[in-house]
């Protein structure tokens, strides 16, 4: 993936190429990405619509298999007054165990997505582009065995203009990253 490519029929770049397509915060996770076997060259970025952000538009309007994209969803989970975050990379076939995987492994006793302003600010990044590049390192991130297994996925940038196509096993390599094969659920 290291050379422009087409996936569905966006065309891609090097993401380096063009951060004007990412939120700051991913632009300086990929900058500073460093991973025997995943160079940053692989992480290739397509300007889209960003009225066609949200997965099932995207995906309809740029051809592109609903396996073939992860989503990232954000958990807060509250135990004895502390909220504690994780990411939740997940195929968009399927949707995140919050209240039961999440839920235990985070500890909480309540766990839900966290709330819209709230992911925004903490994240630096646009609702419905938020992505697992660039979050904040003292969060988990939850990766489903089958994003991690997956050549290539498509994932948010940051912000709603782009995605970000990376090997799946890159998702690994991000600090906290856990991978769990319950993670995501049928649909």
């Amino acid at each position: 993936m290291s050379t422009d490519s087409t996936f569905g029929t966006l065309k891609a770049v090097p993401a380096l190429d063009r951060t004007d397509l990412l939120a700051p915060p991913v632009t300086a996770a990929i900058r500073e990405w460093e991973h025997p076997g995943i160079p940053a060259g692989e992480f290739q970025v397509a300007e889209i619509d960003p009225e066609l952000a949200d997965t099932a538009a995207f995906c309809a309007a740029y051809d592109v298999a609903l396996d073939a994209s992860a989503n990232c969803v954000i958990i807060a989970g509250k135990r004895g007054g502390e909220t504690r975050y994780a990411a939740c990379m997940v195929l968009a076939t399927t949707r995140a165990d919050v209240n039961g995987v999440v839920r235990r492994r985070l500890d909480a006793r309540k766990a839900s997505f966290a709330p819209m302003d709230d992911a925004v600010e903490r994240t630096g990044m646009e609702y419905g582009g938020i992505t697992a590049f660039g979050l904040p390192a003292d969060w988990p991130v939850l990766v489903d065995r089958r994003v991690a297994e997956s050549a290539g996925v498509i994932v948010g940038s940051g912000l709603r203009r782009s995605k970000l196509l990376v090997p799946g096993r890159a998702l690994t390599e991000l600090p906290g990253a856990e991978v769990l094969d319950d993670l995501g659920l049928s649909t």
